[in-house]
């Protein structure tokens, strides 16, 4: 009897222990919630979960309501006994209600229905659902950046009309742009791993005053995954494991993560691998986009051969590495130090649109491919908070370094003549960062930055015959620099809850040098070195007016600029077939000018409509137009007689646009979304106007999402607009190769359509399955300019194991 006595103590202090200890977990992601408020009907017994989603309950009584409070999630009540059955307790998520928080608007964090510009985020939840293959395809699934694409390793966004050197990419703060971003399509979005990003936020409209040059069109702000820190004596231990396939580009990735967290050390390690073979395109389209035939290099030459199954792009795949490491000390609650460190690197990337082109009637290129594309990053902040400061109340200082390594190498069919080109650019910024709070009323931010960028590079030409190589003109002056130098500020004021101003300034002084020795033994410019000064003061103001509940209006006004950089004034490179850049030193600054009004109808957060227009004017534009080069409009490149450009301040443009969003609760679990995008513009040429390169087609999307517990279905369609040849930019129409040919035989850039199915289901605690069947109906299309055709039908697979 003693024994048995004995059995029912165990068993009744084992249940009374896990009933003292329980775990609070997400209902949607099953992840622990940190900060819990746990407590009882007249407070006087409390507890906070820890940074596991773990708290003791030995304190409450067993017959007690316990309530579960959390700020983004919906108020949870249960007695202390109901928790016998389970250590667990899952929380519905009430991120509807909740006001998002900002960073990109003035580095740091703001209400997000403070900022008169339209600021779109994606945090990490979202981003996992959507399971983007690249960091160009989490910005497309946002459904407000468009992404071209020349080849399968690439991604270049176009905003509003502006793209590439146009728009401003940042990474944890640190500008990515560099002097060597081109005005022609820029993949360099992708070295940016979607794993390790944490939260994604997309300024529509300039960041002029707070990022400076090439914040014209928008500003693309990575926000990495921080390490975290356990605040105790003990260990804080988390770690993911991924793996995922799609069947389109026979994509295998695999990725991992682990957290080490500490007392006042944090440490995560983050590292992706990723192959891509051939893509496959959809069945249904122009057959124009077919790859009938590819060249093969053998032994005894270069051969054409036949494709056997034409709607796979021969030679579009690549290989891709990314790694992360970054540490976190926090000696005191004020005080923090941040370093990350950042690396990625591809295989040879084949540029797929110079693989297509023919000339008399035959494949121009035996090999067209961007060399290994690495990026290097260390990035270390420190961040200080103050309440006894007259100067600040918030300071941030950030060093950062990086290093860019491209290169490309291309051959003629039948040619033994490898020409190839290789370029660096090691670039040094600094910024010091700071807020202050004047008033109950009104806060402050301003800010110092210094960048450097210094330029290498080389041209030579190889004879695969022999491997001899010989030097020829590089693609960019060697040795050239480009630097910054600003001052900015910004305030905001805001006298009560239904009215916001701010407003804020920002001056810039930009240098570039370019010495033209190297090259003048090839071309015989009529200078042999160049130095551009360029001074900008930009601004911006804006007003965010709630009269009531029920509406919202946003009014926005601002100028931008975007400095000559190496790229614009010292380029050499075959922009098409038949023409050269070459160097101009007579750059100015190109500015822009514009504004933006929007308004939300929020009716009861059941049905929220989001409407917004805006306006844009660019003076002094730099664009490519014809040139002479010592009186010569034609010179021989790459041994092919071609027409001599430049970059010059040429044109003028215009660009305007309308948007609108709609989400609907439909019920509890059902919710719809959708948005539509109108963009339209021209430039001068010469004296009359046509249309711009980068205005996208007016595209949207649809989603019907289904949301209970840990299942998420999401059925949704993407839709795109035609562009008729009279509406393709002069230097679209001139590349047919890419483009589908109307009833006169012009190239024009067809409507298309997607419907697609996307399911994530959280298998248990630890295991997450996330698939996806993308164009179901197996359509043939190309995305604006893209010179690759988009994947057809595609199933993606992934598989997260987390501890």
């Amino acid at each position: 009897m003693k024994f048995f006595y004995t059995i029912f103590f165990f068993l009744l202090v084992s249940i009374s222990s896990r009933a003292q200890t329980i775990k609070v977990l997400s209902e949607l992601t099953r992840e622990p919630v940190f900060g819990v408020a746990i407590y009882n009907v007249d407070k006087s017994e409390s507890v906070v979960t820890n940074f596991r989603g773990e708290a003791d309950l030995s304190g409450f009584s067993d017959t007690e309501t316990i309530y579960f409070k959390h700020l983004s999630h919906v108020l949870k009540k249960i007695t202390k006994l109901q928790l016998w059955d389970s250590n667990k307790v899952y929380l519905v998520s009430n991120t509807q209600g909740l006001e998002e928080i900002v960073i990109s608007a003035s580095k740091f964090e703001q209400s997000k229905r403070d900022i008169p510009q339209k600021i779109i985020s994606v945090n990490s939840a979202r981003i996992q659902f959507s399971n983007p293959q690249t960091s160009a395809d989490l910005l497309e699934n946002t459904g407000k950046v468009y992404i071209q694409k020349s080849q399968l390793g690439g991604g270049s966004p176009m905003i509003r009309g502006f793209a590439t050197n146009r728009l401003l990419i940042t990474v944890d703060g640190v500008r990515m742009n560099n002097a060597i971003f081109r005005g022609g399509n820029l993949q360099n979005v992708i070295a940016i791993d979607p794993f390790s990003v944490q939260n994604t936020e997309v300024t529509l409209g300039s960041g002029s005053v707070i990022y400076g040059s090439d914040a014209i069109g928008g500003v693309m702000s990575f926000y990495t995954q921080k390490p975290k820190l356990s605040y105790s004596d003990s260990l804080l231990f988390k770690s993911n494991i991924i793996a995922r396939y799609a069947s389109a580009s026979n994509e295998k990735t695999g990725h991992f993560d682990f957290n080490l967290g500490y007392k006042k050390w944090g440490f995560i390690t983050n590292a992706s691998y990723t192959s891509f073979g051939d893509l496959k395109m959809g069945k249904n389209g122009p057959s124009d986009y077919l790859r009938p035939e590819f060249v093969l290099t053998t032994d005894t030459g270069d051969i054409i051969v036949e494709n056997n199954d034409p709607r796979v792009q021969k030679f579009s795949g690549y290989d891709q590495l990314n790694m992360m490491q970054k540490v976190r000390y926090e000696p005191y609650k004020n005080l923090s130090f941040d370093l990350g460190l950042y690396y990625t690197r591809t295989s040879n990337v084949p540029r797929y649109d110079r693989l297509i082109r023919y000339r008399n009637n035959v494949l121009r290129s035996a090999e067209w491919n961007y060399g290994p594309q690495k990026w290097f990053m260390s990035n270390l902040q420190i961040t200080k908070l103050s309440s006894n400061s007259s100067l600040y109340d918030k300071i941030k200082a950030t060093l950062a370094y990086q290093n860019f390594q491209e290169s490309r190498l291309d051959r003629g069919f039948q040619s033994n003549t490898r020409n190839i080109r290789e370029e660096a650019v090691d670039a040094y910024s600094f910024n010091i960062d700071l807020e202050k709070t004047l008033s109950p009323n009104t806060q402050f931010f301003y800010g110092l930055e210094y960048v450097y960028n210094k330029v290498l590079s080389l041209g030579k030409e190889e004879n695969i015959s022999n491997n001899m190589t010989q030097l020829t003109v590089s693609r960019y002056p060697n040795g050239a620099s480009w630097q910054s130098a600003a001052i900015y500020s910004s305030i905001k004021y805001k006298p009560n809850s239904k009215f916001v101003f701010q407003s804020g300034l920002r001056f810039n002084h930009v240098i570039s040098k370019a010495n033209f020795e190297e090259n003048n033994v090839f071309l015989n410019l009529p200078f042999k070195s160049s130095k551009n000064k360029a001074g900008a003061l930009t601004g911006t103001a804006g007003i965010r007016w709630s009269p009531n509940r029920t509406i919202q209006w946003k009014l926005n006004t601002s100028s931008a600029f975007r400095a000559p950089n190496i790229d614009d004034i010292g380029k050499v490179f075959d922009s098409e077939p038949g023409s050269v850049v070459v160097p101009n030193e007579n750059l100015k600054p190109e500015y822009a000018y514009g504004g933006e009004l929007g308004v939300e109808l929020d009716f009861d957060k059941k049905i929220v409509l989001d409407i917004s227009t805006y306006y844009t004017y660019l003076n002094n534009a730099l664009v490519r137009r014809d040139y002479s080069l010592n009186g010569n409009t034609e010179i021989v490149y790459d041994g092919e007689l071609s027409n001599v450009q430049a970059i010059q301040n040429a044109s003028k443009a215009w660009i305007y646009g309308f948007e609108v969003g709609l989400k609907a609760v439909i019920t509890n679990h059902i919710d719809l979304t959708s948005q539509y995008s109108i963009i339209g513009g021209t430039e001068e040429e010469g004296e009359i106007e046509v249309p711009i390169r980068h205005v996208a087609p007016s595209f949207g999307n649809t989603h019907l999402t289904w949301t209970s517990k840990g299942l998420k279905l999401d059925v949704f369609a993407n839709y795109n607009n035609e562009l008729s040849f009279n509406q393709l930019a002069p230097s679209e129409a001139e590349k047919d190769y890419i483009y589908a040919l109307d009833a006169n035989g012009n190239p024009y850039s067809p409507s298309w359509y997607t419907f697609n199915f996307r399911a994530q289901c959280q298998i248990s605690d630890s295991t997450t399955l996330t698939a996806s069947l993308e164009n179901i109906t197996d359509q043939r299309y190309k995305t604006y300019s893209s010179g690759i055709a988009a994947a057809g039908r595609n199933f993606i697979m992934s598989l997260k194991y987390s501890l």
